[in-house]
């Protein structure tokens, strides 16, 4: 019967990756059954999530002969992994796991999931051993109106960084979450391509900003270079329509346009130039 399973589950697993665009494999350490079903409800109309034996998902690879490419898989399939089939954007699944994630109050060994800084305040803990444990981490102390505070924002680990013992313990007292939970890719398959995780990680903003900037760049030297597009057809029109109307004035021809403003300019000029003469005149008969 357990052949039989197997023989059935690597059967299935093959109906997936036949199905599906994208295949991705997640670590399932330190996430809870919890987190795994609410995250599979939330997902499920556009992603199909399966907890399956490393060894059951090389063999359904094995299986699928016209994804070639999903052998390079094989490298990423150590320790406990959940499998993510789905037609969805591989950075798009990405975006809406580390969406998906929660905060957690940290145990012995974890991994800071950001920098970790206790703020000043009333702990709301009494006088005793708890000084001695606060100040063992680092966090400065003061006892008012019968509380332990502390006296400033302090920082007690940096993203990356082990989380001891005891520091979890103060976390814990502290009701500090220092922790994330939830499912990290390790890479994605996407028609052939092999995208890792780090890979898939956006900063949404920064690409934002970096459109924007290069779209301004690229719409400032086709102006530059008076290279049209629908984009930019008509501040090139209005910067045409500019520069010749102060060139028709400069050389004095007379349009439509311009006319009006160039008998202002004469008339201008006559008067400067009327103010002139009789000094001049003047001068001359003096002289």
């Amino acid at each position: 019967m357990a052949l039989q399973e197997k023989a059935a589950e690597v059967e299935e697993i093959s109906k997936l990756l036949k199905q599906y665009n994208v295949v991705a494999v997640a670590s399932l350490q330190k996430v809870r059954a919890s987190q795994l079903q609410e995250l599979k409800k939330k997902l499920a109309k556009e992603v199909h999530i399966r907890v399956a034996k490393n060894t059951l998902m090389k063999r359904a690879i094995e299986n699928v002969k016209d994804k070639p490419e999903l052998k390079k898989l094989e490298k990423y399939l150590t320790g406990p992994n959940v499998f993510l089939f789905t037609n969805l954007n591989p950075f798009k699944l990405a975006s809406l796991l580390e969406k998906g994630k929660v905060r957690m109050i940290a145990k012995a060994g974890d991994i800071a999931s950001f920098d970790i800084i206790v703020p000043a305040g009333n702990t709301g803990q009494p006088p005793g051993p708890i000084i001695s444990q606060l100040n063992a981490v680092g966090l400065p102390t003061r006892i008012e109106s019968g509380s332990v505070w502390i006296t400033k924002d302090t920082l007690v680990a940096r993203k990356g960084e082990v989380i001891s013992e005891r520091l979890a313990s103060v976390l814990s007292k502290l009701g500090i979450k220092a922790v994330e939970a939830g499912l990290a890719l390790k890479v994605a398959y996407d028609n052939g391509l092999l995208i890792e995780g780090e890979q898939l990680i956006l900063n949404i903003d920064e690409t934002k900003k970096l459109f924007e900037n290069a779209y301004a760049e690229a719409f400032k030297l086709s102006l530059s270079i008076a290279y049209p597009t629908k984009e930019n057809i008509q501040a090139l029109l209005q910067i045409a329509y500019q520069e010749a109307y102060a060139l028709s004035l400069g050389a004095a021809i007379p349009t439509k346009e311009t006319i009006e403003a160039l008998i202002r300019k004469a008339h201008t000029e006559m008067l400067s130039l009327s103010m002139r003469i009789p000094n001049w005149e003047g001068g001359l008969k003096q002289a």
